[in-house]
């Protein structure tokens, strides 16, 4: 009795074995398929960085406002230089009285030069003028330094996009395979109504995840496009699976202490506390006095009334001073209101400091914490592995039902999927903390680059990444 009792499960183990021998051996390490529209030629981050300072509309807009500042500052100068001017004058002239009618011309040639020796006001509109330039400068930087981090953002949404469209696919195979075991079992009367409808349903469910992954990648490369002017079609860099991954070495303190002296956005809204400070100095200029000198020649032929007289040549020096006296208190008016502007400038340069400060700590600290939180996702991915193996060894001996074995399977691609995503957030965390350090550039990107592998990396996604160097 007790040897028929066994037979059943005896004669399910036997079947579900047959049928694993009966599947072809699949290796561990497939190469994983390409990307949706990806191209032979694989495009990296450093490609799309050259690509994007030259056609990426924020930055191009901050770079030519920084270069009509520096011109405005020139015009500002001029202001204090030498003012030389010319003028000639040639008149046709018909006159006629009761005793005689003439025509004739006459001519007159003027040249003056004009020097300020003391204008406050203008002295003060230019010192504002360079802080102005200065400020357009820092702004453009710091506008470079946010569109990288944006682009490197939208490039691991990208990668994340297409991960995720394979990783749906191979758990969709993966539980296709389950599904199709069920089935054949079924028939045999040899497995559970709840088990094949509980597979189907996930395998439905895949395919609905499949169709919004596809069309997750086509959104993110559209993001791309966005920035390049151009559609991106290659195929993108991957993290390589050859190196590791290490956290900031340095101290907290030295990225801090780095950002309040390199931080472009700081220094920007520092060069608009000084303009500020500058425009008030200008403002009070309406109360000083000017002082000038002229020197001006002219040589005429032009008598009064515009007669014709002999040509003469004068020489003239003017010393002018110009004292303000009283406009009916715009100029203290305008004086008050630029103080509160010097004020509300300063405050938003305190404002800035402390979110930089912020900002930089925050980033330094999840940059920490990113390295232990990526070492967790790959020890519970190699862990969500072997319970997968065993959930389908034990379900060919019939001890776990197939519910058990898809819940196994569920877990393993979620332990893939927030593997890539904590390796994608370091990455991106490590742009955060470079460009509010003020240390974002070139070779910020290039050091990035050399992680990603232009030729597709063996099996699904899911392996280490690079190990990464910070400044300073």
């Amino acid at each position: 009795m007790t040897v028929l009792r066994l037979l059943p499960g005896v004669m399910l183990s036997m079947f579900v074995l047959q049928a694993v021998g009966a599947e072809p051996v699949v290796p561990k390490n497939l190469p994983p398929k390409p990307p949706v529209s990806a191209l032979t030629y694989a495009l990296d981050l450093a490609g799309l960085y050259r690509e994007a300072r030259l056609e990426d509309p924020r930055v191009l807009a901050a770079y030519a406002r920084a270069r009509s500042a520096s011109e405005q500052q020139r015009e500002a100068l001029g202001g204090l230089l030498p003012q030389l001017s010319a003028q000639s004058n040639v008149n046709r002239i018909l006159r006629k009285d009761d005793a005689a009618r003439e025509i004739y011309d006459n001519k007159s040639y003027s040249l003056s030069l004009t020097q300020y020796l003391y204008n406050k006001t203008a002295w003060e509109g230019w010192q504002k003028s360079k802080s102005v330039t200065a400020q357009k400068g820092a702004q453009a930087e710091d506008a470079h330094a946010e569109a990288t981090v944006d682009l490197a953002k939208r490039y691991f949404i990208a990668l994340a996009a297409d991960d995720e469209l394979e990783l749906v696919q191979a758990e969709r195979r993966a539980t296709q395979k389950n599904l199709d075991r069920v089935n054949m079992l079924y028939e045999r009367q040899m497995a559970k109504i709840t088990d094949q409808l509980d597979l189907k349903a996930r395998v439905d469910a895949l395919a609905a995840q499949e169709v919004d992954a596809r069309n997750q990648v086509q959104v993110s490369r559209e993001a791309l496009s966005e920035i390049v002017g151009r559609r991106i079609d290659e195929r993108l860099s991957r993290v390589r699976n050859d190196v590791a991954l290490q956290a900031p070495v340095a101290p907290l303190a030295n990225f801090v202490s780095q950002a309040m002296e390199a931080n472009p956005l700081l220094k920007a809204y520092q060069s608009g506390a000084d303009a500020a400070d500058a425009a008030v100095r200008e403002g009070k200029g309406g109360h000083y006095p000017q002082l000038s000198v002229s020197l001006s020649a002219q040589q005429s032929d032009v008598g009064y009334d515009n007669t014709l007289t002999p040509r003469s040549d004068s020489y003239v020096a003017t010393l002018g001073v110009r004292v303000p006296i009283y406009s009916g208190g715009s100029t203290s008016a305008r004086v008050r209101g630029l103080y509160d502007d010097q004020l509300a400038a300063e405050q938003d340069l305190e404002g800035i400091r402390r979110q930089v400060v912020k900002e930089t700590t925050t980033a330094y600290l999840t940059a920490q914490a990113s390295v232990e939180k990526i070492r967790a996702n790959k020890n519970a991915l190699s862990s969500a592995q072997q319970s997968s193996i065993a959930a389908q060894k034990a379900f060919a001996y019939g001890v776990v039902n197939a519910v058990d074995v898809l819940t196994s399977v569920q877990n393993e691609f979620r332990a893939r999927r927030d593997l890539l995503k904590s390796q994608y957030d370091f990455i991106t965390n490590l742009f955060m903390l470079n460009r509010w350090s003020g240390q974002l550039n070139q070779e910020s990107v290039d050091s990035v680059n050399v992680w990603l592998s232009p030729e597709p990396e063996q099996g699904l996604p899911g392996g280490d990444v690079a190990k990464v160097k910070t400044k300073p």
